[in-house]
C-alpha cells in the first residue's frame, strides 16, 4: 500500500490560526546536560497543524475528543478536486464536485495548501458555507477534512461548524493535501485522546 502522510508537522514558529496559542517546544533535561534522558515539553493550542474539532468546540455541554466515533475516523475516503474554486464552497460548489450520495468520507483539497509555505496567518482561505456544509451532510457525510486552519470562513466561524458537528460530522483541519491526487484513499486519522477537551492534534494518513 502506498501512504501519503497529510499531516503538517508541529514545530515551534509555524503559522497558527489568528489568536491562537503559539507552538513553544521546551528541551527540559538534557543527555548533553548530564540527566538521564532527554526530555522536552510541547505548549501549543490543540488546533493547532492538524487536527480534529470535537462538538464541544461550538457547542456548549456536547462531547469531548473521546467522544468522537472512531470509525468515522477510520475508512475509505474521496479526495476531491476544489483547487479551481474562487470563493467560499457553497452548496453549488458541493453539487459540481461530484460527491456521490453517500459517501461517507470527504476531503477538500483547495488552493489553501499553497498558503502553508506563507510565514504567517491567511485570512484569505478557501471554506464552507453553511449552504455547502448542509450538501455535504444531505449527501450522508460523517467527516470533512481541508486543507487549512479552518473548515468556516475566517470571521464567521460558528455556523459551519454548528452545522456539521450538530450533525455528527467530524472536521478535520490543517491538512496539507498538495500530493495527494483525487480520487479513492483508505483514510488513517488518529487525534490523541484528550478527554473533555474541544480538539485535538492528529496524525492524518491516506493509503492506496
Amino acid at each position: 500500500m502506498q501512504l501519503l502522510d497529510v499531516t503538517v508537522p508541529i514545530r515551534p514558529g509555524m503559522v497558527v490560526f489568528d489568536g491562537d496559542p503559539p507552538v513553544r517546544l521546551e528541551r527540559v533535561a538534557s543527555l548533553a546536560g548530564g540527566d538521564g534522558c532527554n526530555l522536552s515539553r510541547l505548549d501549543f493550542g490543540v488546533h493547532s497543524g492538524t487536527h480534529v474539532d470535537a462538538p464541544v468546540h461550538f457547542i456548549d455541554g456536547a462531547g469531548g475528543v473521546e467522544a468522537l466515533p472512531l470509525e468515522a475516523m477510520l475508512g475509505p475516503v474521496l479526495v476531491v478536486d476544489a483547487t479551481g474554486q474562487r470563493g467560499h464552497i457553497d452548496a453549488g460548489a458541493v453539487a459540481r464536485l461530484g460527491i456521490p450520495a453517500g459517501t461517507e468520507r470527504v476531503l477538500l483539497k483547495t488552493a489553501n495548501s499553497r498558503l502553508w509555505d506563507l510565514d504567517h496567518f491567511s485570512t484569505g482561505f478557501v471554506a464552507l458555507t453553511v449552504p455547502g456544509a448542509e450538501a455535504l451532510v444531505d449527501l450522508g457525510v460523517r467527516l470533512v477534512g481541508i486543507d487549512y486552519l479552518s473548515v468556516a470562513p475566517f470571521g464567521a466561524p460558528a455556523p459551519v461548524h454548528a452545522a456539521l458537528l450538530g450533525a455528527g460530522v467530524v472536521i478535520v483541519e490543517g491538512l496539507d493535501l498538495r500530493a495527494a491526487e483525487p480520487g479513492r484513499w483508505e483514510l488513517f486519522c488518529l487525534p490523541a485522546r484528550i478527554d473533555g477537551c474541544d480538539g485535538a492534534p492528529a496524525r492524518v494518513v491516506l493509503g492506496r
